[in-house]
């Protein structure tokens, strides 16, 4: 990012996840951690797991044994779409919001996550990969 780019950010400090303490108290990353951050609660959060946000998640580990076909496919991303809209609200351009799922290219057996979105305030697209 560049040095232009930063000075549009406000200077926040945000709690590190998973959360952790050092010596000076929790720590802290930046905007862009934070909204990466953000990204891997929904999609390692199983909808239920959270007492007050029962909705909230996609729940990656339910689908590391189904069957890696394209039904499924096409469902986890819809519904990680969705969590994700709900989650990035704010952050990230809702127009831009793209999540490919599929199987990892020649690993039949991997399901693979790709998100790209850009950050509102900078316009900067960020993309990110995940293999289940």
């Amino acid at each position: 990012m560049t040095e232009t780019q930063e000075s549009r950010l406000p200077r926040t400090a945000y709690t590190a996840f998973p959360f952790r303490l050092s010596e000076g108290g929790p720590e802290t990353v930046t905007r862009m951690d934070h909204i990466r951050h953000q990204v891997e609660q929904v999609l390692f959060t199983s909808p239920g797991e959270r007492v007050f946000r029962p909705e909230f998640g996609f729940g990656a580990r339910r689908h590391v044994f189904e069957p890696n076909a394209a039904p499924l496919w096409e469902l986890a991303r819809h519904r990680l779409f969705g969590s994700l809209a709900e989650a990035l609200a704010g952050e990230v351009d809702p127009k831009t919001l793209k999540v490919e799922v599929g199987p990892g290219p020649g690993q039949p057996e991997v399901l693979l996550v790709q998100i790209t979105y850009t950050i509102a305030a900078l316009q900067k697209e960020e993309r990110h990969s995940f293999q289940l």
